[in-house]
């Protein structure tokens, strides 16, 4: 039975900004693949609106791009790959960049099973800018 939840970015001031859905085949899924399919989404969106929406609005900051109000501007609108952007969100989950709370307990490993039911949430709290892609 498909799961959606909500996923959000967090501040260290518990600020929280952009929400994305994100719906999953199944009940149980590694962090990995949470991270994987927020990230796919996020430039599968950016790209299929690409005329309408000129800023990136995602978890890793595009190369070539500057930050904004809203997201990151590309210096010159473009199709983003997402596995370049999938690579350096792994990258800063495993080095601490980011910290991802499921239902506010901090998720400890890639490989981690997380049990979704209808009402988890999930942040993502970037501590560094991630830049990439």
């Amino acid at each position: 039975m498909p799961v959606t939840l909500t996923v959000r970015d967090e501040s260290t001031t518990g600020d929280r900004h952009d929400a994305i859905e994100l719906t999953f085949p199944t009940e149980r899924i590694t962090v990995r693949e949470l991270i994987r399919e927020r990230v796919y989404q996020e430039v599968q969106d950016h790209n299929l609106n690409l005329a309408q929406a000129p800023v990136f609005r995602g978890l890793v900051q595009p190369t070539d791009a500057e930050q904004t109000l809203n997201g990151y501007k590309l210096k010159k609108p473009r199709l983003i790959d997402w596995k370049p952007q999938y690579d350096k969100a792994v990258e800063a989950f495993e080095s601490n960049a980011i910290i991802i709370l499921i239902d506010e307990q901090q998720a400890e490993s890639l490989d981690q099973t997380v049990e979704l039911t209808k009402g988890t949430e999930v942040s993502f709290l970037k501590l560094t800018p991630l830049v990439g892609g």
